[in-house]
């Protein structure tokens, strides 16, 4: 029996957090200049993040995506990610990362039992990615998607963030480059969620925007339809040039998907995440860490996720010309796990 909350939505996919700490400060994730992070007491053990997945797996998880912060910082990651390959309940184990670690880790995540990689690449202008993430590392970034691609890893994904004035000018070379390295670029409109301090609307470019300025350069665009129920929740919708190279859009600003919405968060010390918006987790460290079974946290889950009730983009569409920036600094130095990078967006 499939666990489903109160829209009817599974719980299928759970996006786990190693770490809060990133190598970049990118403008529409961490724009700030200082910040607060999880005590280093609280961040889970290998051997705690396996257990709460098992529970997880046992309430109907099937799909885990390792991220960040930037993942690849977590020391012998490729041990948890060959824990987790190991367990004969997740089909699909994944991960984001930005890609400054790649080349050197490649490798070792490939051998580990990874299958699937997403990479961040917002420009590939090396003096744009400095005003961008505040590092000179696009160089780093490239080379390791070379290295995921001579490690033997397929239909690697790369992220770019859109944002008007910013980037929007490259979205050609973006869908070029992703191309020539037989990757698939997903779009992703810039997000009013928790660290997106400067968030404005009018730095916003769409879907529908995004999908015109193609077709005028390249011609007719097709739609892919989405025929399984991976395609079906998956955050992007897939669509192909007349060339064959197929590029996604993730529209969550402009035109939310929470109706088919099965994915949740695990933030690096244990808080979980129903909504990508949501202000409030549920704690299953403490739980985890006072002796509760497998089972008992199976049990909790289900609890949870049988009353979710979130349809938190679609809330912040809804309030039109009122929306600005979901949260404030102060409100994230007071939680820091309402911050972008610490839930594992």
């Amino acid at each position: 029996m499939v666990l489903a909350d109160v829209h009817g939505r599974p719980l299928r996919n759970l996006r786990l957090s190693v770490t809060d700490k990133c190598n970049l400060r990118c403008a529409y994730c961490m724009p700030e200049e200082n910040y607060v992070w999880l005590p280093k007491g609280d961040i889970l053990s290998f051997d705690e993040i396996a257990q709460i997945v098992d529970a997880f797996v046992a309430a109907g998880v099937d799909k885990v995506r390792l991220t960040g912060g930037e993942p690849l910082l977590r020391r012998d990651l490729p041990y948890l990610i060959a824990h987790l390959a190991a367990k004969p309940g997740i089909r699909d184990l994944a991960l984001t990362t930005n890609g400054v670690l790649l080349a050197e880790l490649a490798k070792a995540l490939r051998a580990a039992g990874l299958r699937r990689l997403t990479v961040s690449l917002d420009t590939l202008r090396a003096d744009r990615f400095v005003s961008i993430a505040r590092r000179n590392d696009l160089h780093h970034v490239l080379s390791g998607i070379d290295a995921a691609q001579a490690a033997g890893f397929q239909n690697t994904k790369l992220d770019t963030v859109v944002m008007r004035g910013v980037n929007d000018d490259e979205i050609f070379d973006l869908l070029d480059y992703a191309r020539d390295v037989r990757a698939e670029l997903r779009f992703i409109e810039y997000m009013d969620v928790g660290g997106a301090t400067r968030w404005t609307r009018d730095k916003v470019v769409s879907r529908a925007e995004l999908l015109q300025r193609i077709a005028t350069r390249h011609g007719p665009i097709t739609a892919i339809p989405a025929l399984d129920a991976d395609a079906k929740s998956a955050p992007a919708e897939r669509f192909a040039l007349s060339d064959g190279t197929v590029f996604g859009i993730v529209a969550s600003t402009t035109a939310p998907f929470c109706g088919a919405c099965d994915r949740s968060r695990l933030t690096a010390d244990g808080s979980w995440y129903l909504c990508l918006y949501a202000k409030l987790g549920i704690d299953l460290k403490t739980p985890l860490r006072v002796g509760e079974s497998t089972d008992q946290l199976r049990a909790r889950i289900e609890r949870v996720w049988t009353a979710r009730t979130d349809r938190g983009a679609e809330q912040r569409l809804a309030l039109h010309d009122e929306r600005g920036a979901l949260l404030g600094d102060e409100d994230l130095r007071r939680d820091p796990r309402l911050e972008m990078h610490t839930r594992g967006g």
